[in-house]
């Protein structure tokens, strides 16, 4: 009898890891499957550039306020109803956006499924890490972490393929079978603690909500928004900025005087977390980063198109796909966990290395990348589970819940900080280059004479008339000279971030060493 019911518990725990796995996976997918469908929207509903970014911008906001509540909101209203009603809400707002006729109707969808789908992160690791015993910790962030890790990858490859086949509304419309599937299950096999209570309405830090949501809401829009209304000389930019300052230190102070905070910041009083969530916000950096930057290089300088650039990152995904197991089977054994983050910040290193050394402005093969993406696939299987148990590790309870909250929220920012630094770095490295280069085009050098002499005989052999064919000439060297400065910027975003990565190598190793980081398996009941 009890043999029989361990049996049914293990399948029942392999239901609620699969539905969770495909609820981070919905989530974490569709943060950057509409990145290549931009184009065609823009087309479908006559909106601008900067109009279409908000489609990204909107959900970003949305995923950001949500997190950090997720662990006070599944006390609220019970775990299981909260994470099916935040898949419901994601799953209709899904559908809701692929009927979109008009911009704003498809920014404020995309806002409302960010609410949904900001919780479906979070929440799925809480259920994961409570399934488990504290011996399979280990093993089951390994899970956990295979669709985190693979869903940025995946999202570029299926747009692209969605887009190119079909068209830009079925990026929305794949989400409606799992989310209808994932909600059945949810109700069916996951169980709410038992720790606890509801609070009454009046109790409820509505205060602590509004200065939240300003906060993160107002930072998100400065991040994904500020290179392109150029940072701080738009007035709106500069507002918000000091918006988001003032609701932090406001927000920061009402939650420890307030009785019943909506965040529980007393959580960070562990040193594991904090640790966690500093490492959390670095990896969130550099896999968002780069997952953002090497299809832009692809595409923008080599002219691949979105499907080619997407599917080129998954060798990488599969590799870390099958380092995750290896890597929770490691931690086990009792593997020391700096030891392996360091390990995985030095591979990402390697891996921006080897990038700023292959890049060039002539056409680069996708084979110059297989070897380097696979170091990074490593790297980054070797950071996620071992800063995921360490910042979990000292937890108990619905402090498991309030943990997870945090670091789900320092990936995400780490991400939005590191495309916005990214974007703007780039943007003001390649004015620099261009203006280094312009300056050594001396019209009275022989070697540029030359050059643009040839130009013109090559254009004026095709039949154009020697004005016009100077011209073009001249063009086509502006040309060249625009393609070399974006090469150079490309170079400097790899080496840079690939040295903040080596930087930090040191401290991990030396943040070990303080007895507030010890891990302690049998803590994480």
């Amino acid at each position: 009898m009890q043999q029989e019911s361990l049996i049914e518990y293990g399948s029942r725990r392999v239901i609620i890891t699969i539905t969770a796995i495909f609820c981070a996976l919905l989530e974490i997918v569709d943060t950057t499957i509409v990145n290549v469908a931009l184009n065609d929207m823009r087309g479908n509903m006559g909106a601008t550039l900067s109009e279409i970014g908000w489609v990204i911008t909107a959900y970003a906001i949305g995923n950001v306020i949500i997190v950090p509540m997720t662990s006070w909101l599944s006390q609220q209203f019970g775990r299981r109803n909260y994470f099916a009603a935040s898949i419901i809400i994601f799953t209709v707002s899904s559908f809701l956006c692929g009927n979109a006729t008009t911009m704003w109707e498809l920014i404020i969808f995309r806002f409302i499924q960010g609410l949904g789908g900001g919780a479906l992160l979070v929440t799925s690791q809480t259920i994961i890490t409570e399934s488990y015993p504290p011996e399979k910790r280990g093993i089951a962030q390994a899970i956990y972490g295979l669709g985190v890790i693979i869903g940025p990858t995946l999202g570029p490859p299926l747009g692209g393929f969605i887009t190119d086949n079909y068209s830009w509304p079925y990026i929305f419309y794949i989400n409606i079978p799992i989310g209808v599937i994932a909600t059945l299950l949810t109700l069916q096999f996951v169980r709410s603690p038992k720790y606890g209570e509801k609070r009454s309405v009046s109790e409820i830090d509505f205060l602590g909500i509004g200065l939240l949501a300003l906060m993160v809401g107002s930072l998100q829009f400065v991040l994904e928004r500020g290179q392109e209304d150029d940072w701080f000389n738009d007035s709106t930019i500069t507002a918000l900025t000091v918006t988001s300052v003032l609701a932090l230190f406001f927000f920061i102070w009402r939650e420890l005087t307030y009785k019943n905070p909506i965040v529980e910041l007393r959580v960070l009083k562990n040193g594991n977390l904090r640790v966690g969530t500093i490492l959390s916000f670095i990896m969130g950096f550099g896999l968002y980063g780069s997952t953002f930057i090497i299809p832009l290089y692809t595409q923008g300088s080599l002219g691949w198109t979105a499907t080619q650039s997407g599917m080129l990152m998954i060798p990488a995904a599969l590799t870390t796909a099958v380092m995750m197991p290896l890597i929770g089977k490691m931690l086990e054994k009792g593997v020391p966990q700096q030891y392996m983050v360091a390990s995985g910040m030095f591979l990402f290193f390697v891996f921006c290395f080897w990038g700023y050394k292959i890049i060039t402005p002539a056409d680069t093969g996708s084979d110059a990348f297989f070897w380097m993406l696979i170091v990074r696939g490593i790297g980054m299987g070797l950071l996620f589970i071992p800063i995921t148990t360490l910042s979990l590790s000292g937890l108990k309870g619905q402090q498991i819940g309030q943990g997870a909250a945090f670091t789900g929220m320092m990936r995400q920012l780490g991400g939005s900080f590191g495309v916005a630094l990214i974007t703007t770095f780039m943007a003001r490295r390649n004015m620099m280059h261009r203006s280094d280069l312009v300056a050594k085009l001396d019209t009275n050098n022989p070697d540029v004479i030359n050059r643009v002499n040839g130009l013109q005989h090559s254009f004026t052999a095709k039949g154009m008339d020697p004005h016009q064919a100077l011209n073009s000439g001249y063009k086509l060297l502006d040309y060249s000279i625009t393609k070399q400065a974006a090469t150079l910027s490309y170079m400097d975003v790899f080496l840079y971030l690939g040295v903040l990565f080596l930087i930090c190598v040191p401290f991990v190793l030396m943040v070990k060493a303080k007895k507030a980081v010890k891990l302690d398996p049998s803590a994480m009941h």
